[in-house]
């Protein structure tokens, strides 16, 4: 009956692992064929090394929590989920660095000024470089006024790009940015006090499956 019990609390996350098992699955093999397949074009070559630095960066801590959720030792792997956070706040803003060339190739005249890049940028760095304060403690439980600190300029990064492919007309890599940010913040803010905001990360993910499809779709 215990058994019964435990194998049944742990249903949801052994759900999230094999939704995390698919997403890397898909992003890794969705950033292999990009690349097999960009034939000198470079945007497509550029969505192909977006992705898979999308993949990569977040296998740092999602294989860690699929190990989790098939072990029963939880606290086992809390060093290298928290390790694994870090590698992927900084992947995931490098990730909108490579989207900005995305969109600059893309729509290569239409002449924003050079103080909106540099603004990018700028934020992108600082982003990447809070992330290596010790105040984080990654590997520790985390530390919720810095996980705000770090990801303010992380924020901004997400509007820049959203007001760019707003420009162009592209509402739906508008929608997905949208998305993940509006499902990303509330994790940062209130899954400590509430584990089940947690589950916001599956739409987050989702929208970056989007975003990836948009790429495929280029092919």
């Amino acid at each position: 009956m215990e058994d019964s019990k435990a194998r049944k609390s742990k249903m949801p996350q052994i759900g999230e692992a094999v939704f995390s098992i698919i997403y890397l699955v898909f992003g890794f093999i969705s950033g292999v064929i990009m690349l097999a397949s960009s034939s000198g074009r470079y945007v497509i070559y550029l969505y192909g090394l977006m992705t898979l630095i999308l993949a990569g960066g977040d296998s740092f801590h999602l294989v860690p929590r699929i190990i989790n959720a098939l072990k029963d030792k939880f606290a086992k792997y809390d060093f290298w989920a928290g390790l694994g956070l870090f590698v992927s706040s900084i992947t995931m803003t490098v990730f909108y660095l490579v989207l900005y060339q995305v969109w600059y190739v893309m729509n290569p005249n239409t002449g924003i000024s050079s103080a909106v890049v540099y603004l990018l940028y700028s934020f992108a760095f600082l982003r990447i470089l809070l992330c290596f304060a010790p105040n984080n403690k990654w590997t520790s439980g985390g530390n919720l006024r810095w996980g705000i600190i770090r990801n303010v300029p992380f924020i901004v990064v997400g509007i820049i790009m959203v007001i760019l492919f707003a420009m162009v007309g592209n509402f739906a890599m508008v929608a997905a940015i949208i998305i993940s940010f509006a499902c990303y913040i509330p994790v940062v803010l209130w899954a400590k006090k509430n584990p089940k905001i947690g589950m916001l990360m599956m739409p987050k993910t989702m929208a970056y499956m989007w975003i990836i499809i948009m790429g495929l779709m280029l092919i």
